[in-house]
């Protein structure tokens, strides 16, 4: 079915030079300037990349933090017992537990977090609820530092705006970098250092063009497509 957009979306769109790339500072107060949602939206970030999404040696993933955050304010649970729990609920985290945590989500299939962070101890317990968190992309891996004994570091950068990406199915990224309250250059920040993060993730073994394409939008409003550096 063919979604119609609104007079709003049209309008908006109608003030874009679909063939033109704009640099990142113009881009945004262009997109703030047609921005008609009247709640705070986000600032999103589309990427293609050039990477073969089918082979498991390209994927493109990795954390950074936003210099100013994304202006939402995460929900962080950690997983872990004894002295690392009251380093959990000491560093800040809204959800801290043991196994009779995991026992309650795995009883109940909620999660009302935002981020997972667990030890490493405390991994082989977590079997028992990867069908829940996996699928919501809440199950905590190495990889992206949430399986970590560093829980007070892994809470505050939680905190502080640390997002984890990763290309889907279509070799594309998709990230929300902060709200059209920020300031331009806020905003601008946040941008260059996501986009830093996923140059450094490029994958060895991907050839040719990384950056096929980048857009910029507001949560429900025309792309904008940004100049590639």
């Amino acid at each position: 079915m063919v979604r119609i957009k609104s007079k709003k979306f049209q309008e908006g769109l109608a003030k874009i030079d679909e063939k033109k790339r704009y640099p990142a500072v113009e881009a945004i107060a262009l997109i703030k300037s047609i921005a008609f949602e009247k709640f705070d939206a986000s600032l999103e970030v589309h990427i293609k990349t050039g990477v073969d999404a089918r082979k498991g040696d390209q994927l493109v993933r990795a954390s950074v933090i936003l210099p100013h955050g994304t202006g939402k304010s995460m929900r962080v649970a950690v997983f872990a017992e004894g002295e690392k729990l009251t380093e959990a609920k000491a560093a800040g985290a809204d959800v801290a537990g043991d196994k009779d945590l995991i026992e309650e989500i795995k009883k109940t299939g909620k999660a009302d977090f935002d981020v997972a962070i667990a030890t490493p101890d405390m991994m082989k317990n977590m079997a028992a609820i990867a069908k829940i968190l996996g699928p919501r992309g809440l199950m905590p891996s190495p990889k992206n530092d949430t399986v970590t004994m560093n829980i007070k570091q892994a809470v505050e950068n939680a905190k502080k705006g640390k997002v984890d990406f990763r290309n889907d199915d279509s070799a594309n990224i998709h990230q929300a970098i902060g709200k059209l309250s920020f300031t331009d250059e806020q905003l601008v920040e946040n941008y260059k250092t996501f986009i830093d993060s996923v140059k450094r993730a490029r994958p060895s073994t991907a050839k040719g063009t990384f950056f096929k394409n980048i857009t910029m939008s507001s949560t429900m409003g025309p792309a904008v497509m940004i100049v590639i550096d």
